[in-house]
């Protein structure tokens, strides 16, 4: 029974980067022998178990074979025959192909080292075909490593255009495939991961209404360099559709409902915010209204945000219309609501009257 550590934490600590989580691999131990050293058995489709003290997560040995469509149409076998090398061979890339001994020695039968060297992201071998989601993976995987002048290889390019022709990336659900574009999304150069796609033409398998959106990955991009949360990102990557295209993305992705609902915002009303400086009051007040300030103003700094990263995205030297709109913003929520309310108002009537207080602290904000 031998233990290694697998994958991307021998990956980062060669790349000199930090070390969060540890993938263990046991070769030639039987489930058995496993339960008699104390592990707790928590894989579904494969022998998994948790260390007896540390509770890390120790996979045995094992080797796959297509058996069905799609990422999850793979049979395993896990048994103390299978060897390390075998266990390596079915991962994606050869650098996550690595693995260390309780030495300290790094084990690499598939050249890892030599493409973490070279700043290559290839394939281990053809079977990277069999899985679709490995395209989605693959670019994420150049979105993070971007940075550090990774590519990825012709010959894993080639094979990433073969899955998308295949139809196979069709068989991804909507919740595996958001899963992956989430974690792009918080990578420090997202916009690779779409040009990954765009390049390998899954981009238009998976995401056919950006396949012709550059302007919406420089948005994206600066959204990243400025540190902005994914539904700023998203936002910012959606702004260019029409809402109704808008509304399409989010449902077939089930993207979570924040981001679907910035997105949408923005898709909207960022010509509205581009034209700020210009709007009457009673344009600047239904802008308000429908971001909701008063009771969500967090939403409306959001919204706000995007609109500035896209501005940078289009070369623009800076957005007044953010400081502007901030301003119009405070200027109706300074609006007090009790005197009317003492005034004995209510109903359709206090709301009228909160609404034509607003407009005219909108029109003295305008002319100040």
């Amino acid at each position: 029974m031998h233990i290694y550590k697998v994958g991307g934490a021998v990956r980062d600590r060669l790349l000199g980067r930090p070390v969060s989580d540890i993938d263990w691999l046991v070769v030639g131990a039987s489930v058995e022998e496993m339960l008699a050293k104390g592990y707790r058995p928590v894989g579904a489709d494969f022998p998994v178990f948790l260390h007896p003290k540390t509770g890390e997560e120790y996979a045995l040995a094992r080797t796959e074979r297509k058996s069905g469509r799609g990422y999850g149409g793979f049979t395993f076998h896990a048994s103390p025959d299978v060897t390390l090398e075998e266990d390596l061979i079915r991962r994606d890339l050869t650098i996550n192909a690595m693995a260390e001994d309780e030495a300290g020695q790094v084990h690499d039968p598939y050249q890892g080292a030599r493409d973490l060297d070279q700043r290559l992201l290839r394939h281990v071998s053809p079977a990277f075909a069999e899985d679709p989601l490995r395209v989605l993976r693959v670019a994420r995987f150049a979105a993070r490593y971007a940075p550090l002048g990774f590519r990825v290889a012709d010959e894993t390019l080639e094979l990433m255009r073969q899955i998308s022709a295949s139809g196979e990336l069709q068989a991804l659900t909507a919740e595996r495939s958001w899963k992956e574009i989430e974690r792009a999304l918080m990578e420090a150069q997202p916009q690779v991961f779409f040009q990954v796609l765009h390049a390998c033409a899954a981009l238009r398998e998976l995401l056919p209404e950006l396949d012709s959106a550059p302007q919406a990955l420089a948005a994206l991009e600066q959204a990243a360099a400025h540190h902005k949360p994914l539904h700023v990102r998203w936002a910012c990557l959606l702004h260019q559709l029409p809402p109704a295209s808008i509304k399409t993305v989010n449902q077939r992705l089930k993207a979570p409902r924040e981001c679907q609902e910035l997105a949408l915002l923005t898709g909207e009303c960022l010509v509205q915010a581009d034209q700020a400086l210009q709007l009457p009051a009673m344009s600047l007040l239904a802008l308000l209204q429908k971001f909701d300030v008063y009771r969500r103003p967090q939403r409306f700094e959001d919204f706000l945000a995007a609109c500035e990263m896209v501005a940078l995205g289009n070369c623009k030297a800076g957005y007044p219309q953010g400081e502007y709109l901030r301003g119009a913003a405070a200027a109706a929520r300074a609006v007090d609501v009790n005197p009317l309310v003492q005034a004995g108002l209510t109903g359709q009537a206090l709301g009228e009257a909160l609404k034509a207080q607003r407009l005219k602290a909108l029109e003295a904000y305008r002319h100040c």
